[in-house]
């Protein structure tokens, strides 16, 4: 019997953390967004102050991303209910779970090939 391995989706996937940051290839990154085409460092506001201008265009994805993935650093922190329901109106959902648990959950996703969206606070 041959096993083969699926391929995986393309696109970006956190290998690890290094330095108090997340690796992508080669390189670390203190806080980061995703996309299923692209990564980008990002210096994020305070979680309680987060709106959805300053995820830049990581949402502008077409199609729109199911939901976002949001990593809010070392614990769990909930964003402001203004900034979900402005993406839920836009019809992506919000998912928060501590920034590393979100990079790990952002590669079981990706290797599903869901399309999804991530932005990952500092964890340290």
């Amino acid at each position: 019997m041959r096993v083969e391995r699926e391929a995986r989706p393309g696109g970006p996937i956190v290998t690890g953390f290094a330095g108090g940051g997340f690796r992508i290839e080669e390189q670390v990154f203190h806080a980061l967004l995703l996309t299923p085409r692209r990564f980008a460092e990002w210096a994020p506001p305070p979680i309680a102050e987060l709106t959805p201008d300053a995820l830049g265009d990581l949402l502008a994805l077409d199609p729109a991303p199911e939901f976002l993935l949001l990593g809010s650093g070392a614990t769990l922190a909930r964003p402001p209910a203004q900034f979900t329901a402005a993406l839920e109106a836009r019809g992506i959902g919000v998912e928060a779970m501590d920034s590393r648990a979100a990079a790990r959950t952002w590669g079981v996703l990706r290797g599903e090939g869901r399309w999804i969206a991530a932005a990952l606070y500092p964890f340290a």
